[in-house]
C-alpha cells in the first residue's frame, strides 16, 4: 500500500475508533515510512499514533522525524514520555534534538541528566555549528590493542546493541589516542587467538573535531566509508561520524546552495516553521542588493540615450539580449558551482575551466548569432546593420557570459566564500550591465 493510501486508511481507523487494528498496522510498518506518514496528521492524532508504537519503534520513528514534527510532538508529551525517549535515543540524535530546541527546553533536560552525562552533552553543544564535533556520536566500538580477536568478539556481543555501528571498530591506547581500526568482517574471519594490534590497520582516515562538515562530507564521498573517526588536537578519539548523519549534512548543504542560488539567505528551520516575517527577512537583503546593483543598467541606458534617440528600434532588443546573457551565464555558473561542490573542479583548475567555457561560448555564440541574423534580416526584414549589430552583440554576450559564469564562482571559492553566491541571480545582474555596454559600444562603432 502506498503512503497516500496508508494515510487515508489510518484516518479512517481513527475516525471509526478502530484503535486495535490501527495498533497492529503501526507495529508492522517501517519506521521511516511511519515518520513520513505522521507528517499528514495533526498534533493530537500524531501523539495518538506515536503512543501505539512499541518503544523501540517509537525511538526510530522519532529519529526520522523532521525538527518541526518533533517540536509538535514534544509539546504534547508528558515529561516522563519525553525523558524516556531521550534516554533511548542514540547520543548524536539526542544532541541534534537539543540543538534544535530552545534554551529553556535544553536546561530542563540537563537538569534531569546525571552529572557525568551532562558534562559530555555540554561539551558537544559547545562545538561550533557545522563542525565535525557537532555531528559526531560517542556510541562506537573501541578495542584495546592487546586483546585477542575472541576477546574483541565477546566484547562486541555484550555492548553491540547499544552502539550506533559495529561494522568498524576503533583501536585506542590507554591515553585514548587512535591507533588504528579493524572491521567486523576481519574479526570474524581471523584466528580467534590473534592479537588486535597485529591485525589492525594503522593507515586511518580521520577528521578533526573542528573540521567543517562539508569537508567531512567530501571525505565520505572520496573514500566511501560507512563511518569516520573524529579526533581532537591531541589525536585522541572523541567520536565517530556515520554515513546516515553525513547524508543529512549533504542534504542540508545542497539546500543551502539552492537557497543562495536563488538569492535567499539560508535558514535552519523547516518551511512550515518559518513565519512570514522571517521568510521575508531572509529574502529582502539580496533583493535589495540586486535591485540597487540593477540601477547600473539604468545608468548605462541613460548614458547612451543619444544613440537610442537616433535608433529607437535598439530598445526592443534589450530584453532579448539581457535574457540570453543571463541564461548563458547561469548555465556556466550552475555547472561550475556543482562541480566545485562535488570535487570535480579544484581551485587550481580555474584557467582550464575558463578556457573550456570560452570555447563553449564560441560555439554557442556563433550558432545563436547566425540564427538571430537570419531571423532579423530575412524574416523580420530589419536593416542589415541593425541585424548585424544585434547578432554580433549576442555572440560577444554569450562569450563573456560563459567566461564570467566559470570565473566568478571559482574566484569566490578561492576567497573563502560560498560559490553559490555567484549563481543565476547575481550573474544575471552583472551580465545585464556588461551586455548593455557591449551593445551600445558596438552600436557606436557600427551605426555611426
Amino acid at each position: 500500500m502506498d503512503l497516500e493510501r496508508q494515510v487515508k486508511y489510518f484516518k479512517h481507523l481513527i475516525g471509526s475508533k478502530d484503535l486495535q487494528t490501527l495498533k497492529q498496522e503501526v507495529e508492522d510498518m517501517n519506521s521511516a515510512d511511519l515518520a513520513e506518514i505522521l507528517e499528514s496528521f495533526d498534533e493530537r492524532d500524531t501523539l495518538l499514533i506515536f503512543r501505539m508504537m512499541p518503544k523501540d519503534l517509537s525511538i526510530d520513528v522519532f529519529a526520522y522525524m523532521t525538527p518541526y514534527q518533533r517540536r509538535l510532538l514534544i509539546n504534547s508529551m508528558t515529561d516522563d514520555e519525553l525523558q524516556s525517549i531521550l534516554n533511548d535515543l542514540y547520543f548524536d540524535d539526542m544532541i541534534d534534538l537539543l540543538e534544535e530546541m530552545p534554551a529553556s527546553f535544553v536546561n530542563k533536560v540537563l537538569a534531569q541528566t546525571p552529572i557525568e552525562e551532562r558534562k559530555v552533552i555540554n561539551e558537544f553543544l559547545m562545538y561550533p555549528d557545522d563542525s565535525a564535533g557537532s555531528i559526531m556520536t560517542t556510541e562506537y566500538v573501541d578495542l584495546k590493542p592487546n586483546w585477542t580477536v575472541q576477546e574483541a568478539l565477546d566484547y562486541i556481543k555484550n555492548i553491540g546493541m547499544t552502539k550506533e555501528t559495529v561494522y568498524t571498530c576503533y583501536v585506542k591506547n590507554k591515553y585514548q589516542k587512535l591507533l588504528g581500526f579493524v572491521s567486523l568482517r576481519q574479526l570474524v574471519t581471523e584466528n580467534p587467538k590473534a592479537k588486535i594490534e597485529d591485525i589492525m590497520l594503522t593507515d586511518v582516515i580521520y577528521v578533526d573535531t573542528l573540521d567543517d562538515q562539508e569537508d567531512v562530507a567530501d571525505k565520505f564521498n572520496k573514500y566511501g566509508y560507512l563511518a569516520l573517526p573524529v579526533v581532537d588536537q591531541e589525536h585522541r578519539l572523541t567520536g565517530i561520524i556515520t554515513v546516515d548523519d553525513i547524508m543529512d549534512v549533504m542534504e542540508l548543504e545542497t539546500t543551502e546552495d539552492f537557497h543562495r542560488m536563488a538569492a535567499i539567505e539560508p535558514s535552519d528551520k523547516d518551511y512550515m516553521e518559518e513565519t512570514v516575517f522571517s521568510l521575508a527577512k531572509n529574502r529582502l537583503p539580496w533583493l535589495l542588493i540586486l535591485m540597487i546593483s540593477a540601477t547600473l543598467t539604468s545608468g548605462i541606458i541613460n548614458k547612451y540615450n543619444w544613440i537610442i534617440q537616433d535608433f529607437i528600434i535598439l530598445t526592443s532588443f534589450i530584453p532579448m539580449l539581457s535574457d540570453t546573457g543571463g541564461n548563458t551565464g547561469a548555465q556556466s555558473s550552475t555547472v561550475v558551482i556543482r562541480a566545485l561542490a562535488i570535487g570535480e573542479i579544484k581551485l587550481s583548475d580555474i584557467w582550464t575551466v575558463v578556457f573550456k567555457e570560452a570555447r563553449v561560448g564560441v560555439i554557442a555564440g556563433s550558432v545563436l548569432a547566425v540564427v538571430n541574423f537570419i531571423r532579423l534580416y530575412f524574416l523580420v526584414r530589419e536593416p542589415l546593420l541593425i541585424s548585424a549589430l544585434v547578432s554580433l552583440t549576442i555572440f560577444c554576450t554569450v562569450e563573456l557570459s560563459k567566461i564570467m559564469g566559470a570565473f566568478l564562482p571559482i574566484v569566490v571559492k578561492k576567497l573563502g566564500f560560498d560559490p553559490a553566491l555567484m549563481a543565476s541571480s547575481f550573474i544575471s545582474t552583472v551580465i545585464d550591465s556588461l551586455t548593455l555596454v557591449i551593445y551600445f559600444g558596438l552600436a557606436r562603432l557600427i551605426l555611426y
